[in-house]
């Protein structure tokens, strides 16, 4: 009898401590605004249409503590942003506003560094039309 007890009492504290962990568990969402971006989602497939369609493609890469950029029309890019977005941890995510560039790369250095998976999306305006060009990279 009372071991059936006893069994009933760590059932408990088993259960209980689950709850009190997943309670403290940070739960966070890829975006702060997910529900306005999935309403202009059909934007952002048009303008990754448009960015396929181009001869040539920016190119994203990590080098030294930042995210190194080759965008081969940068004196035609009207404006643009670069998102670096880190989906298990929105404390680390940075934005970045893109103007016309002189040279063909440029470099945004990262505030915070922390090995793992990173999107790296593009979205810029060039000759009147939207581009959006995203990257999963591994650091």
């Amino acid at each position: 009898m009372k071991w059936v007890v006893a069994a009933f009492v760590f059932f408990g504290l088993f259960i209980g401590s689950l709850v009190v962990i997943c309670v403290r568990e940070d739960i966070s969402l890829v975006s702060k605004d997910y529900y306005q971006e999935e309403l202009n989602h059909q934007d952002k497939i048009t303008q990754q249409v448009n960015a396929n369609q181009l001869t040539e493609k920016p190119q994203l890469s990590f080098e030294n503590n930042a995210v190194k950029l080759l965008f081969p029309f940068s004196s035609s890019m009207e404006k643009g942003e670069l998102h670096v977005l880190r989906p298990s941890d929105d404390r680390l995510d940075q934005k970045f506003e893109l103007n016309a560039m002189e040279g063909d790369s440029q470099l945004f250095p990262l505030k915070v560094w922390e090995k793992g998976l990173y999107r790296v999306s593009l979205t810029w305006t060039m000759e009147g039309k939207d581009y959006y060009y995203e990257k999963v990279m591994v650091l």
